[in-house]
């Protein structure tokens, strides 16, 4: 039997160990998607006590504990940190083959040198520990740093001032913070034309661009004044969150009349909402691309479906699912779409229905161009499918349908410092998995390629891609 989580812990085979310990493990992490608060960053935030870095926020955690039956008020509700620390420790001993078994205790040991696992039993132990680190210096910059994070991409919205890039630029730029934290542009509330708010925010959008916003073509223009912006700020990266990738072709003067009666206050039919979105995806793809950004395309969700949850706590509550519905027929006019005027950006797909890595593989291989080294990328495995089988799956996919040696590899997705350790888990997962089909005889040992697809996949790939 294998001790519990040890050095070799997902590495099955001698060529696995030896790829992960002599390569993989070596390189620094660019964390190119997550949901860290820059200035938190800045501030460099210290934490009274594990809860507060564990459990605030982290709605993963918060859905298992419901799994558990545990009382909402221990969860996000108003019982102690020392309680709600308990009843995580409760669930985390139910939670077998679950891969926040594997994040929490991979955290403890790195972050904490914990080498036994949290239960019900050890939960007292294990709080003191951690917290007595916590007080002494274990801080948001001191975890990075202890993370060996080389870039750090936030999610930001086109209104933000990004004073806390800036400060934190200034920093890295005299020496006194190594790892460079980079904004990227979430333009969902601009797109989210359906939403009751919409015209709320597209006053704060004027505000911030100066631009009087009374057509599609003037918030057209208004985004154009603010990813300028962002560019100025080190912003190199596109995000959009979307139901699924849609295409609903319409003429310049169907698109006013959708945004026209919008802003009369109309609510919209599906055609119209379709056809506005795949106006202003069409033209933020191609203004991506005249930046030279990489986009990210995300999608496959099915949001807040516990209305009643949602009514208390608000979105981002752990009541999110998998949305089966992702026509691979749209998503791709929609990269033709700009690939027939030459404007399609680098551009990375992401689905969180595993039953599309297969439509993703072979789509993205029909718009691929030598003006870059994998040019559309099969996104690393998302959200819910962030876990062996789902990491696993995803590779074996991208390495029957296309080159998994280009793949730019792991993603926190995460809003806590702690997460660093997911790298860790994904290139474990990622040796583990090449190294099985060298020793069974489906690709050579070959020192020098193996170096440099693992190196590749762990770092460099990113590097050059996004080229930070």
């Amino acid at each position: 039997m294998k001790k519990f989580m040890d050095d070799d812990f997902l590495l099955e085979t001698e060529t696995a160990k030896h790829l992960y310990h002599d390569y993989a493990k070596k390189q620094p992490i660019i964390d190119y998607h997550c949901h860290l608060n820059p200035q938190e960053i800045y501030e460099d935030v210290s934490y009274d006590n594990i809860t507060q870095v564990w459990l605030g926020g982290d709605h993963y955690k918060w859905r298992q504990m419901r799994s558990n039956g545990v009382e909402e008020r221990y969860i996000t509700g108003d019982a102690s940190d020392r309680e709600k620390f308990q009843k995580w420790a409760e669930t985390l001993e139910m939670a077998i083959g679950n891969p926040l078994y594997h994040w929490s205790h991979l955290e403890l040991k790195k972050y904490f040198g914990y080498e036994g696992h949290l239960s019900s039993e050890t939960a007292e132990e294990v709080w003191n520990l951690c917290n007595e680190k916590l007080r002494n210096g274990l801080t948001a910059r001191e975890i990075i740093r202890m993370s060996n994070v080389d870039v750090v991409c936030t999610t930001d919205d086109p209104i933000d001032s990004l004073e806390w890039h800036r400060k934190l630029a200034e920093e890295n730029h005299n020496g006194n913070f190594a790892t460079k934290v980079h904004p990227t542009w979430r333009p969902d509330k601009a797109m989210n034309i359906e939403k009751p708010d919409y015209l709320e925010y597209l006053l704060k959008l004027e505000k911030v661009s100066n631009i009087k916003i009374n057509s599609f073509e003037k918030l057209v223009k208004a985004l154009k004044v603010r990813m300028d912006y962002f560019h100025e700020n080190g912003c190199t990266v596109a995000d959009h969150g979307l139901e699924y990738i849609m295409y609903e072709p319409a003429t310049p003067e169907e698109v006013e009349a959708v945004f026209a009666k919008r802003l009369l206050g109309s609510e919209l039919n599906t055609k119209e909402m379709r056809q506005f979105k795949t106006a202003f995806m069409v033209e933020l793809g191609r203004q991506a691309s005249g930046k030279n950004w990489v986009m990210q395309l995300h999608y496959g969700v099915q949001r807040d479906l516990n209305k009643k949850v949602f009514c208390e706590l608000g979105a981002d509550a752990g009541i999110d699912a998998i949305n089966n519905y992702a026509p691979a027929m749209e998503m791709g006019q929609y990269l033709n779409a700009l690939a027939v005027t030459d404007e399609l950006p680098k551009t990375i797909l992401y689905s969180l229905n595993p039953n599309d890595n297969a439509a993703i593989g072979t789509v993205m291989g029909c718009f691929q161009d030598s003006t870059a080294i994998g040019k559309i990328q099969h996104g690393s495995a998302w959200w819910f499918n962030d876990h062996k089988t789902g990491m696993t799956e995803q590779m074996t996919s991208l390495a029957s349908l296309g080159l998994l040696g280009n793949f730019v590899g792991m993603l926190t997705d995460s809003r806590s410092f702690l997460s660093y350790t997911r790298h860790e888990y994904f290139r474990r997962i990622m040796c583990n998995l090449i190294g099985g089909w060298v020793e069974n005889g489906e690709y050579p040992a070959d020192e020098k390629v193996l170096q440099k697809i693992v190196e590749g996949i762990s770092y460099k790939n990113a590097k050059r891609y996004f080229e930070f």
